[in-house]
């Protein structure tokens, strides 16, 4: 009953250009529209954070980065189905998002949720959500819901309450970019 409320009211708000607060497949996450640049802005500004940082954006299924990468390597493919921690790849050749989520060498970091909650809030949104952590740039990540700092809270227009309970640790996500050669390059373990 709260799952689907709960999907209901953050299609609302994303429909809006609002920013959601929910529960992703690692932390707590600040969360809008990826192919909006005024919902994103809306989110670097709440973070306090400069948009040389880059935001990951969270997609339900992996043949979906065809639409957002331009010429995904396949090797990327056997590289997701073989993991099982929550993983970001970094790619290049980022295309149809909003411009404010493509870093200056035109990469984009990209996860494949496994997340019950956020797959089916993906899926019925029909667009990528960006994902990134709910606090303050440059305080610690929100493991659970009640490590999310107030000014956060009041700065979205949704809280899931999904999982809001649940107080089993958390950690974010690795950080991988997949080489020209092939060769995976690890950013964050």
């Amino acid at each position: 009953m709260v799952f689907e409320m709960d999907i209901e009211a953050s299609l609302n708000v994303l429909n809006k250009g609002g920013i959601i607060l929910y529960p992703t497949d690692t932390v707590w996450g600040l969360g809008c529209d990826a192919t909006d640049a005024t919902a994103v802005a809306k989110i670097y500004a709440l973070k306090k954070r400069s948009d040389e940082k880059s935001l990951i954006v969270l997609l339900a299924d992996e043949k979906e980065i065809a639409k957002y990468v331009s010429e995904p390597d396949p090797k990327i493919f056997y590289y997701i189905k073989g993991i099982h921690k929550p993983t970001t790849f970094i790619y290049e050749g980022a295309t149809n998002l909003a411009t404010n989520m493509i870093q200056a060498d035109g990469t984009v970091g990209i996860r494949i949720t496994k997340d019950p909650f956020c797959k089916q809030l993906i899926k019925r949104f029909g667009k990528p959500l960006v994902s990134t952590s709910a606090n303050i740039s440059g305080y610690p990540a929100p493991a659970i819901f009640i490590d999310v700092d107030i000014a956060i809270k009041s700065g979205v227009d949704y809280i899931v309450q999904h999982r809001r309970d649940d107080v089993t640790a958390a950690s974010p996500s690795a950080i991988v970019k997949l080489n020209a050669d092939g060769s995976l390059t690890i950013i964050r373990p």
